[in-house]
Order: structure tokens, then sequence, then C-alpha cells
């Protein structure tokens, strides 16, 4: 082979290995440093809604780079067979404040904090249907009815009877209506205290609920006076004083009145009329709440 030809290969390969190794530093000096390692976590492979009980086919493990959420599971063992406190979505880590305790289940049960109730309320279609109250939002509470001892001119009443309600869940519930035929109706669920509960359950059962919603950063408790069907009409009138005595009840005095009287008017007594026997005037007092009435009849009583 000619010795000119060989030297020229020669250079042309120390040439292309130089530049070759040339390129090589300069865009493995602009890549910068390798990556965190990937990690294997546990992740959702569908949709879950509050309350449902995780199964294995409802979680798998998957790859995720960078730096792990805090509380992020990273064994599939850990997250079976426990209940959803929050929604959790497709393909993301699964944290376990999100799940409830182990063995405490799945449903609406798994959800409700310790010391506190859910307390179901029924509503009407245009707050149900429509999407007006839903899980994780915050409701004040109105009653309204006719209130004990108030008069049937003032009408019903409405007062706030709870604030700043959490809710549950809200959804259909079968029920049976008075003939037995099953129905659908209304049904949230609200987060309250054993106290609340009692007096929701007693004002359910006696008045008229309606849930009203309010700004979840609205925390501030109001105080407002309440409304009576008179004021609306702008026929409110002042109560008048209770009279003394039982607030319902009778009482009677009694007039004595002689021959010859009625009332304290006199009268001339004809002849022979001495022998009528003298007069009692009863006036009986009837107190039904404010209202009072009086009925007065006269009583004869036989001469002694």
């Amino acid at each position: 082979m000619n010795k000119r030809l060989l030297l020229i290969l020669i250079c042309a390969l120390v040439g292309g290995a130089s530049a070759s190794y040339l390129v090589y530093r300069l865009v493995g000096g602009r890549a910068g440093p390798a990556g965190p390692p990937m990690a294997q976590v546990v992740m959702a492979t569908r949709d879950l809604q509050i309350g449902t009980l995780v199964g294995s086919s409802d979680v798998r493990m998957g790859p995720w780079a960078g730096t792990l959420p805090k509380g992020a599971l990273i064994k599939l063992d850990a997250a079976l067979n426990r209940g959803a406190v929050a929604n959790l979505y497709e393909g993301e880590p699964i944290i376990a404040d999100r799940l409830a305790a182990t063995g405490s289940g799945g449903g609406l049960a798994a959800i409700i904090p310790t010391g506190m109730r859910a307390s179901a309320v029924r509503v009407d279609e245009v707050v149900g249907l429509a999407g007006f109250v839903t899980p994780g939002m915050r409701v004040d509470v109105l009653m309204s009815g006719l209130a004990p001892g108030g008069s049937a001119g003032e009408g019903p009443r409405v007062n706030t009877l709870l604030q700043n309600i959490q809710v549950l869940s809200a959804g259909e519930n079968l029920q049976k209506d008075s003939e037995g035929k099953p129905q659908k109706v209304q049904v949230v669920n609200l987060l309250v205290t054993p106290e609340q509960a009692e007096r929701l359950t007693l004002a359910s059962s006696q008045t008229h609920i309606q849930l009203v919603l309010r700004n979840p950063l609205d925390t501030e408790t109001a105080s407002p006076p309440g409304a009576r069907m008179s004021e609306l009409f702008g026929t409110s009138v002042a109560r008048p004083p209770r009279a003394p005595g039982p607030a319902l009840g009778r009482t009677s005095r009694t007039v004595r009145t002689e021959p010859g009287e009625l009332g304290s008017a006199p009268l001339p007594t004809p002849p022979g009329l001495d022998a009528i026997p003298a007069r009692k005037i009863r006036v009986v007092e009837v107190f039904n709440g404010a209202a009072k009435t009086e009925v007065t009849f006269t009583v004869r009583e036989d001469p002694k």
C-alpha cells in the first residue's frame, strides 16, 4: 500500500476520534448532572369517591420522579381495605392522610371524626338535584314554623338553628310514603356534634328545615334576629302585656245584688215581689295565651 495513502487514513481516524471526543464533552457538560432516581409509589388506577373501600384493583405501583410527597405510600398492603376520606383521582399517588385508619372500613362512617356525628336531613329537589349542596361545602340550617305559645295572628317564624356546618354527603335515599310505596328523596348528611344532632332531629320532626350556603372562608358566627310572617306584611303589632294569673285557665268573680237591683243601678221593687230571691251575677274570665275574654251569667239564690 502506498505510504502516503496510509498516512492520510491514520490522520483522518485520529482527527475523527478527537472531534467525537470534543463533541461528547460539550454535550455532556450542557446536559448537567443526572436527576434523582425514580421511586415506586402506590397510585390510584381509577377515580375513587369519598367512602370507597380500596381494593386490589383500585391501586397499583407506579414510578415517581423527584421528591416523594409527604405521607406517600410505598407498599400496596398499606392502602388495601381502607376507606377513602377524600376524593382520589386516577394516576395520583395515594397519601396516608387521605385514607381512613386500618380496620375502620369504608362508607360514610369512616370519614366521621371522633366525637362527631353524621345527621341526615331531608331537603327538597331544588337543593338536592340542582347540586347546590355537595360534600365539603358549608351551610347554615334554618327552621321555620309556628313557635310554641305564639299567636296565630303573627304567623310562622324562621330562626337560624345551626351555623357553619360541614356537608359530608348528598344524594338520593329510598323511603316509603304514607301508603308504603318506595320513593326517592334527597338526603344531605351533616357533620354535627351530639348536642347539635339532638336539636337538628327535634327541629326536623316539628318544623320545616332549609339549608343555605355560605362561603367556606366565612367562619364568623352571625346573630340574626329571626323573622315573622306578620313583619313581612307590615302588620306586626306589639304583644299586649300578659294578665296576671295562669297563662291558660279560668278565673271568676261574683257580684251579689239585692232584690230589686241589677248591677249598681237600683230599681224600684214592685209590690208583692219582696219574696224574689237574691241574684248573683258571675263573670268568668278566660285566658288563651295573651287573649282574654269574659263571660257573664246570672245565678238565682234561694232565700234563707
